[in-house]
């Protein structure tokens, strides 16, 4: 089995490329940005999702827990010259950051997870309050998506319904689904959801007021 260092400089084709573009689009016309935003991608492999929002955001981090996917982007951060973007290996569940970002962005992401629970939890703590996340994933699935060999695969795809009370449950607001893209392999047709939502008051804390 492959590890996704292994696959790090494979990892960019037509197919993943196309993908990222879909789904870019789709969290453009869901997500009101202003230019001022900072955001961080999770799971970010190569950076095919985040770096289309580069020129849309004031800072942009990449992470990944596999460096050999962050080497990649990191080298297309350096090639094209973009001083609001960096990379930093970061595992969603394992590791903390000391700052909070307005928008957080994943693709293909949370189906690695093990505790769904724990990553969405792990979200709002990365997001300031009013900050949102765009998080696309598989629906639901017969588990026929990915290959028998394949890395770190916990889950078959996720319920929206089921996948909502959990982002509603970790604090999040205006939790809301659309279909961002359909995947074709083999006559099989996998679609895609994105989740947005607006990270709520902290416990303990009321809105202000005045």
């Amino acid at each position: 089995m492959a590890t996704f260092d292994e696959r790090a400089k494979e990892w960019d084709t037509p197919d993943r490329i196309e993908r990222a573009a879909e789904v870019a689009a789709v969290i453009g016309a869901a997500v009101p940005l202003s230019g001022s935003e900072r955001a961080i991608e999770v799971g970010a492999g190569t950076g095919l999702l985040g770096l289309r929002f580069a020129g849309r955001l004031q800072e942009l981090v990449l992470t990944d827990p596999s460096t050999g996917m962050l080497e990649v982007a990191a080298e297309k951060v350096r090639r094209e010259g973009l001083e609001n973007v960096r990379t930093q290996q970061f595992d969603l569940t394992a590791d903390t950051m000391p700052v909070q970002f307005d928008l957080l962005m994943s693709l293909l992401m949370l189906h690695h997870v093990e505790d769904t629970a724990a990553a969405l939890a792990a979200m709002r703590a990365l997001v300031a309050t009013g900050g949102r996340i765009a998080v696309a994933d598989l629906d639901t699935e017969d588990g026929s998506f990915h290959t028998p060999e394949a890395e770190g695969i916990h889950h078959k795809g996720f319920d929206r319904g089921d996948l909502g009370r959990l982002a509603e449950a970790a604090g999040f607001v205006d939790v809301a689904f659309r279909t961002a893209a359909t995947i074709e392999d083999e006559g099989r047709r996998y679609p895609l959801f994105l989740l947005t939502a607006r990270a709520g008051e902290a416990a303990g804390t009321s809105a202000a007021t005045g």
